[in-house]
């Protein structure tokens, strides 16, 4: 039986991942160009280190150092996408304090609420024009809303979920709904409140969230490196034990027990970022 070269699972793992890393496709690509782009659901380099990664260590150090990577790949991923959550609920929540602003300016000076839903609409759409990270959410909203009331129809649909009690992500993204804007529409022509005071109070809420959110992040930052330090302290065990000479690394990579404590470990450290960042995550959801 002809032997195969050791070099050849790396390989064919690296080709596997240049498949993975294609160019968009022509129609993501048109939607750049004239600025309707979408966000991506994951990222190519993503998917590259989650497959190539533990394919490329089990040539290295076996099944018990892919499977230790691996697990080390998929908590970077999960921490990777809750960082991406929480620069989107920071964009939506800035896109909607825009827009109350400009709606509150044109019903001040006497514009129906349909046409100031419409310019803040056509504000957020024109600073989105050429952006990568895709149009609006919130002026796909505010376009929604607008064209229901203006056919003589409420502001929002009355099967649509509150976003206060929508189960979200844990930044709490319900707070940047566009639907906040709809309930204050409909609740100022329900009882004939002035609809600016109501919108006026949802600024002044969204703001002091958002200033409860920035001070809370600032703070669990020195928490959250500790927590990254405290997890990384075991490989500078493992480079004080290699350069004394103890050969740890060949133990843990040897197969048998030392696979077993590897994998173990890994678990471990794992499992002290992941409840960490778990805590932190609740905290700044409140």
């Amino acid at each position: 039986m002809m032997s195969i070269p050791p070099l050849t699972p790396l390989l064919a793992a690296l080709g596997f991942g240049v498949l993975l890393w294609s160019p968009p496709p022509a129609g993501r690509r048109l939607r750049v160009v004239v600025g309707r782009s979408r966000t991506a659901r994951s990222s190519n380099p993503a998917v590259l280190l989650a497959v190539g990664a533990p394919a490329a260590v089990v040539v290295v150090g076996g099944l018990p150092a892919a499977v230790a990577a691996a697990i080390v790949v998929a908590v970077v991923v999960w921490i990777r996408r809750r960082r991406l959550a929480e620069k989107k609920f920071d964009r939506q929540l800035d896109d909607l304090l825009l827009a109350l602003s400009l709606m509150i300016a044109e019903l001040s000076v006497g514009a129906p609420p349909v046409h100031a839903c419409e310019v803040a609409a056509a504000e957020l759409r024109r600073r989105t024009v050429g952006d990568p990270r895709g149009c609006s959410e919130i002026a796909d909203g505010l376009e929604a809303m607008a064209s229901r009331a203006s056919l003589g129809g409420s502001a929002i649909e009355g099967g649509e979920p509150d976003p206060e009690t929508t189960p979200g992500s844990e930044v709490g993204s319900g707070a940047a709904s566009w639907r906040r804007i709809g309930v204050a529409w409909q609740t100022a022509e329900q009882y004939g409140l002035p609809m600016v005071d109501m919108l006026a109070a949802l600024r002044s809420d969204l703001r002091s969230r958002r200033g409860f959110a920035d001070r809370t992040r600032a703070g669990l930052s020195g928490p959250r490196a500790t927590a990254m330090v405290l997890a990384g302290l075991p490989l500078l065990g493992i480079a004080l034990g290699q350069a004394t000479g103890a050969g740890p690394i060949q133990v843990l990579l040897g197969g048998g027990l030392g696979g077993i404590l590897l994998v173990a470990g890994t678990v471990l450290a794992a499992a002290g970022v992941a409840w960490s960042e778990r805590i932190t995550g609740k905290v700044l959801a409140r």
